[in-house]
């Protein structure tokens, strides 16, 4: 059940709304500067210095999640071919053919919002771009299933059968989570699930849907960064997210991209 903790109220919705299209232009910005030749730390540069020109926050830099020690050391989450999410930018060098995941966070008059996307370096294989169009159109999917009334259960199925209909898998340990107040909040949403199963969605809750699509299999491995996670067997992955609002009808996407 939904505690009254997750509604958000109308004052709240209006400055995630902000939050989430500012988000939205400087995630374009980010996407829009990738090219072979850019190192990972460069994006991760620039994505701090959009935000603080904009007087908002990096959500993500010094953030220290839920069992961690050490606080995350970046605006930016790079991850590039088989690392799956929470790459750490530096002097890697991006070359024709990788692809990458770009995800970041942002406060805004007090207040988060989160997105992501995976962007080709330059020319990438037919395997690789379908990878991608799969991630993207399984957020859709989820997207699509988020209205009052439905389930986490609901968003998860949506996701999971559209990923195995085109012959990916989806990342098991990790998945979506409320946002808002704080950078993770309940509920987490699974990428997986049963219709009708887990918590009711109501007007006014405020999701992170992040649907996380592995090429060969689903198992995942954890670094010694204690933030990146990789493929196991060292096929790419790609994520896409998107923050959105749950309405009585269709989900409103707060950091949809122009």
């Amino acid at each position: 059940m939904a505690s009254k903790g997750m509604i958000k109220t109308a004052e709240e919705i209006e400055i995630l709304r902000e939050g989430g299209k500012r988000l939205a232009r400087i995630l374009s910005a980010v996407r829009d500067a990738i090219k072979p030749g850019v190192t990972t730390g460069e994006l991760d540069k620039l994505a701090e210095k959009l935000m603080r020109e904009g007087g908002d926050e990096p959500a993500f830099l010094h953030y220290t999640p839920e069992g961690m020690v050490i606080p995350y050391p970046g605006t930016l989450c790079v991850s590039v071919n088989d690392e799956i999410v929470h790459g750490i930018g530096g002097d890697r060098v991006l070359k024709e053919g990788d692809i990458i995941g770009i995800d970041t966070g942002l406060k805004h008059k007090g207040l988060f919002t989160d997105s992501a996307l995976t962007v080709p370096v330059g020319e990438i294989d037919d395997i690789a771009k379908k990878l991608i169009a799969t991630t993207e159109g399984a957020l859709m999917a989820g997207i699509a299933a988020a209205r009052g009334g439905n389930t986490t259960g609901d968003i998860g199925h949506a996701i999971e059968k559209y990923v195995k209909e085109r012959g990916f898998v989806v990342v098991e340990e990790l998945g979506g989570h409320g946002v808002g107040y704080k950078q993770h909040e309940d509920p987490h949403i699974s990428n997986y699930g049963d219709k009708g199963q887990g918590m009711k969605l109501k007007p006014g809750m405020v999701l992170a849907l992040e649907p996380i699509v592995n090429e060969g299999t689903r198992y995942i491995k954890l670094m010694s960064d204690g933030y990146t996670y990789v493929t196991r067997d060292h096929k790419r992955s790609a994520h896409f997210e998107h923050t959105i609002l749950i309405t009585d009808g269709d989900a409103e996407i707060l950091t949809k991209r122009a």
